[in-house]
């Protein structure tokens, strides 16, 4: 299996591009610890297109210059889409908070969005717009080690109303604490029509110490479905894994 790469740049830059480059740290690794060499064969995705790549020109970093690498880009190849699924994720402690990005890119979300709710710790809502841009870079590695053909959306922290009112998908479901009797994947199972059509599902998921009484009542406002995931109580980090991969296994096996 070849090694695949994300590329940092591409051209042309709409369309299926013909060329692309890595820069910084991926064409450091590929120059330095692989050697590529102009020839060798890669697999390179660009634009959100997979490629067969074949290695033009190796540039090693020097004067101030980062290294980069540069392909001409050769057959497309298959590859998975993204999942239509939109994660909604108050901010919590950011270790934990980090790994459940790492996994909710493995399984295939297409976006997410940090959220600031009544009930985010202050120090870590302040202290979150700091963090995006390792956050980003969390969601490339991880696209980068399970094969994905493109980066999720890792969308600036918002605070939870703006989030709410701007929603666009199709089928937007709450996991609450509250509800204790309609489940994820009845509500799937329901709009299975809906979501596979529209290729669009959102999934907001609360912090520490769950939703406060308004902000469920905003989210129905907003025509939120409030749904639970079972009788336990789940760490955040983990309900958002779980929810994802219910939904992943409905919209796979219904598409």
């Amino acid at each position: 299996m070849r090694r695949r790469f994300i590329a940092d740049t591409w051209s042309p830059q709409s369309g299926h591009p013909t060329h692309a480059a890595l820069t910084g740290e991926q064409a450091a690794h590929l120059a330095r610890v692989l050697r590529a060499q102009p020839g060798q064969i890669f697999d390179v995705v660009a634009n959100g297109f997979l490629h067969r790549a074949e290695v033009t020109e190796v540039r090693a970093a020097s004067n101030g210059e980062d290294a980069e690498v540069l392909f001409t880009l050769h057959e497309e190849l298959a590859a998975a889409a993204a999942l239509p699924i939109h994660l909604l994720l108050a901010v919590f402690k950011f270790d934990h908070f980090e790994w459940a990005i790492e996994k909710a890119t493995e399984l295939g979300v297409a976006r997410l969005t940090p959220l600031l709710a009544r009930r985010t710790d202050k120090r870590l809502a302040l202290a979150a717009p700091k963090r995006t841009a390792r956050w980003r870079r969390i969601a490339l590695e991880s696209a980068k080690q399970s094969r994905r053909t493109d980066i999720p959306d890792i969308l600036d922290p918002t605070p939870l109303p703006v989030a709410v009112a701007r929603e666009s998908a199709s089928l937007r479901i709450l996991l609450s604490e509250t509800e204790q009797s309609l489940t994820l994947s009845a509500v799937l199972n329901e709009q299975r029509t809906t979501v596979n059509g529209q290729r669009s599902l959102a999934l907001a998921i609360g912090p520490e110490g769950g939703w406060t009484q308004e902000e469920i009542s905003l989210f129905s406002a907003h025509h939120w479905t409030p749904v639970t995931l079972g009788p336990r109580i789940l760490r955040a980090e983990t309900a958002a894994i779980a929810a994802i991969a219910i939904a992943s296994a409905q919209l796979t096996t219904d598409h």
